[in-house]
């Protein structure tokens, strides 16, 4: 079965609002092997809306609408698809009684132009809202006598998800008749390029071109690493599994060491688990980084069992007063191992990691934007490590960040 979204709302075009609902069910759509054939994203004109349906109707089997269900002038979303639909919109009263006890429920009054949303094209079905006034929609529809369908959720991305969950997903499953299924899994890397990774999957791509095998894809994101997903589609779960396993045995023969974790693994989380499974405690020193890698770590629950805390030393005095700094440039590798060990004798803890370097725009101490320096210091390691990071003055802080608990992470394990 092949699926367009149309995501409605003139701020999703102005670029006030990034529309990561197309993006979300896109790959909820593909983990349960319905093809997403298009995204289109509109303004908030009734005439548009219309127009768009109709187009990604000729095509696909059914469209998802996210947005423009709510109270306001600007709410088009149920014109446009009773106009498609050649019907007209009613008043649902059971929709219009859970609305109107919903604001009694919060002790405020309901503006009349909350009723709206209780309306309803003749022959579509009520998707009821757990989460909020607007309810969603399946509308059925026919194109040149061709059995289709009109899906209408939410903008609001809580609301659509258990919409597209609870209703539409086994919705389309049914009509569908799809019995496969798909599950995913993903490689996280660092320290080497797409391209990089590419090359050295060339021979195991080429055997994924045959039947029965995952699909492998790559993954940018940023400072979080490169992800390397395979995709498996068998009838049962436990047959996407076992090829799930071989296959990810065969990619990390080849990656080694460039995988760090898999599916929600952060590096942050770990080496959060490295320093646990060892008994160690962890405290950091950060300059450039102004406190980015005590923030990553502070942001995995449970974190506190391991990391005891950061000084920001950002100025030279205070990385001479707190942490004992020698005089001199403090963009370099004697600088960087006194940070690390003044950090772990000041906070008491096992293991010890700092930063300092260049971030930009223009150098410093006669080094260049994008210098970066880190030390570590630990049981049986006592490591200083000089890189150059790329982009400009904040991804290369965020660059910093993962590389710094990168290399860490090479000698907890």
């Amino acid at each position: 079965m092949n699926v367009a979204v149309l995501a409605v709302g003139t701020e999703l075009l102005l670029g006030q609002i990034i529309d990561s609902n197309s993006a979300w069910m896109g790959e909820e759509l593909a983990a349960r092997g319905i093809d997403s054939l298009v995204q289109v994203k509109v303004g908030d004109n009734v005439g548009r809306i219309e127009v768009q349906l109709r187009r990604l109707l000729a095509d696909a089997d059914a469209v998802i609408v996210c947005g423009g269900l709510g109270p306001t002038h600007d709410d088009l979303t149920r014109d446009a698809i009773a106009a498609v639909m050649g019907s007209e919109l009613v008043l649902d009263d059971a929709v219009a009684e859970v609305i109107r006890a919903m604001f009694v429920s919060r002790g405020r009054t309901m503006s009349a132009n909350n009723l709206r949303q209780a309306m309803v094209p003749v022959g579509a079905s009520i998707i009821a809202q757990t989460r909020g006034t607007a309810p969603g929609l399946i509308c059925p529809v026919s194109v040149a006598g061709v059995d289709k369908v009109v899906y209408a959720v939410p903008g609001v991305p809580h609301e659509m998800r258990e919409m597209v969950h609870r209703a539409i997903i086994p919705d389309l499953l049914a009509r569908s008749g799809t019995t496969d299924v798909i599950v995913s899994r993903v490689l996280r890397t660092w320290g080497e390029s797409e391209s990089g990774l590419n090359e050295r999957l060339d021979a195991i791509i080429d055997e994924l071109e045959g039947p029965d095998t995952p699909t492998l894809a790559f993954l940018a994101s940023g400072w979080e690493g490169l992800k390397v997903r395979l995709t498996a589609k068998a009838a049962d779960v436990a047959t996407c599994v076992d090829l799930l396993d071989r296959w990810e045995a065969r990619v990390r023969t080849e990656l080694g060491d460039l995988v760090f974790g898999v599916d929600g693994d952060t590096m942050e989380s770990v080496v959060l688990d490295l320093c646990r499974k060892r008994g160690l405690t962890l405290a950091t020193a950060e300059s450039v980084t102004g406190g980015l890698v005590g923030a990553r770590l502070t942001g995995i629950a449970g974190s506190s069992d391991v990391f005891v805390g950061s000084i920001v030393s950002y100025a030279t005095r205070i990385k001479q007063d707190l942490l004992g700094v020698s005089d001199g440039p403090v963009v370099s590798e004697s600088a960087a191992r006194e940070m690390a060990h003044g950090v772990r004798e000041a906070l008491g803890a096992d293991v010890a990691l700092s930063l300092t370097g260049v971030a930009g725009p223009a150098e410093q101490d006669g080094q260049p934007a994008g210098t970066l320096w880190v030390a570590m210091v630990g049981p049986g390691f006592d490591d200083v490590r000089h890189v150059r990071l790329p982009g400009q003055r904040e991804q290369m802080r965020q660059f910093a960040v993962i590389t710094a608990l990168g290399m860490l992470r090479g000698h907890l394990a």
